[in-house]
């Protein structure tokens, strides 16, 4: 939490020159992301709560983002990446939920923040019209536990299914932990 504040109160504050009112803001719209994480993001409503334009909203979550407390997954709809539609935001690391969350977080939410986390470092990473992510726009992947199933991907040619708790990987099934080693 320490780290945390002193990224807001001193790192972003100086290096954007945003004024004690707007860091105020930075703080509560970390803490409504990270009670809902991964979310998909309604800017209007989001502005509402914090008394803000929906456009201020997408410049608050940038500067989250530059600062690595959240991760934003876009949509591939083309184009340059960071110019795409925001589908989902993410805390940036598992630690982060930890730190900044509840006790009761979802498992699913920590396998997908850790596989975003980890891909997005030297991959092109979007959300996926079919499950939860697409690599290159190439590579359907979906995540969860042992007993996770292809419904998602079946009809995809590239998919995968990345599990938890499992030590090897078959087919187009790849362990999660795997992950971890990418870079």
């Amino acid at each position: 939490m320490q780290m945390v504040n002193a990224t807001l109160d001193v790192d972003i504050a100086q290096y954007a020159d945003l004024t004690p009112a707007t860091i105020r803001k930075l703080k509560r719209l970390l803490a409504i992301i990270a009670q809902a994480a991964p979310f998909k993001p309604n800017f209007t409503q989001i502005g509402g709560q914090l008394e803000v334009s929906r456009n201020n909203i997408a410049d608050l979550c940038a500067w989250l983002e530059k600062a690595g407390l959240i991760g934003q997954l876009r949509e591939s709809t083309g184009g340059i990446q960071g110019l795409g539609k925001v589908d989902k935001v993410y805390l940036d690391n598992t630690a982060l939920i930890y730190a900044l969350g509840n006790e009761n977080t979802d498992i699913g939410t920590i396998r997908e923040t850790f596989f975003f986390n980890q891909m997005r470092v030297n991959q092109d990473i979007t959300s996926s019209p079919v499950s939860d992510f697409l690599i290159d726009r190439e590579y359907t992947i979906e995540v969860g536990g042992k007993k996770k199933k292809q419904k998602q991907i079946r009809s995809v040619e590239q998919g995968y299914v990345v599990k938890d708790d499992i030590e090897t990987g078959y087919g187009n099934i790849i362990p999660l932990w795997q992950f971890g080693l990418t870079y």
